[in-house]
């Protein structure tokens, strides 16, 4: 048998796998390459492997999509202040909407937020306002938030849901 850390391992990697894999089909939106697939990658890593493996695999997904040419800078803060979010209020709450909404606002505001100074003084861009990204970001993490909630409340129906 496979000690934990070696299945969270495993685990791990392939949602880093599927996360790179995902950034295939970003969609361009207001000077931001939206990847809602990176979205439901947080929130399965939340549930499945915790809030630091969340952080983890979404900083290794940035990095590999970044060096495949398939990703920003901005990747980074917004995945990872997502990751963290959603894997914070899973293991507070064990439920899926909350997560799903943490997710979502990590992400679209904090991450949008934090992707500011990223923008402008690593990347060199000059951003129209420190809000600018938010509702990029919104867009993307909503759909990933929205395709991650529908996969695992039939997936799990041991989850619990906010009804």
């Amino acid at each position: 048998m496979l000690d934990t850390r070696t299945r969270k391992l495993t685990l791990a990697g392939i949602l880093v796998a599927v996360a790179v894999l995902g950034g295939l089909f970003s969609i361009p939106v207001l000077g931001s390459r939206c990847a809602p697939v990176q979205h439901l990658v947080n929130i399965l890593a939340a549930v499945f492997l915790g809030p630091l493996w969340g952080v983890g695999v979404a900083f290794a997904a940035s990095l590999l999509r970044n060096i495949a040419g398939l990703g920003s800078l901005m990747a980074f803060p917004g995945s990872m202040i997502g990751a963290l979010s959603c894997g914070l209020a899973y293991h507070y709450t064990k439920r899926l909407g909350i997560t799903c909404i943490a997710e979502a606002l990590g992400t679209g505001i904090l991450g949008a937020l934090a992707a500011y100074p990223v923008a402008a003084l690593l990347m060199g861009l000059n951003p129209a306002s420190y809000t600018v990204y938010i509702v990029p970001f919104l867009l993307s993490t909503g759909a990933g938030s929205i395709l991650a909630y529908v996969l695992l409340r039939f997936l799990l129906p041991k989850i619990r849901r906010d009804e």
